[in-house]
C-alpha cells in the first residue's frame, strides 16, 4: 500500500472516529466503533509516516489527498 493511501485512510478514520465518540458518550454507552477506528487511524498513520522515508509535515496532508483521489479517478 502506498504510504499517501495510509496517511489519507488514517485521516478519514479518525475524522470518523470523533462523531462516533461524542454519540457513545451522549447515549451513555461503550465507544467500542470509535476506539476501533482510532486505533485503525492510528496504526495507518504511524506506517505512512513511517515508511515514507523523509515522513509528513501537516502541510503535506492535503497534497496527499490530492494524489491519493487523483490516483483513483485517473
Amino acid at each position: 500500500m502506498d504510504p499517501d493511501v495510509a496517511l489519507v485512510l488514517g485521516v478519514i478514520f479518525a475524522a470518523l472516529a470523533f462523531p462516533s465518540l461524542l454519540s457513545a458518550f451522549s447515549e451513555s454507552r461503550s465507544p467500542r466503533a470509535a476506539a476501533v477506528l482510532i486505533v485503525l487511524a492510528a496504526v495507518s498513520i504511524y506506517w505512512a509516516t513511517t515508511s515514507r522515508p523523509s515522513g509528513y509535515k501537516l502541510d503535506d496532508i492535503p497534497g496527499a489527498f490530492v494524489r491519493v483521489v487523483g490516483k483513483f479517478t485517473h
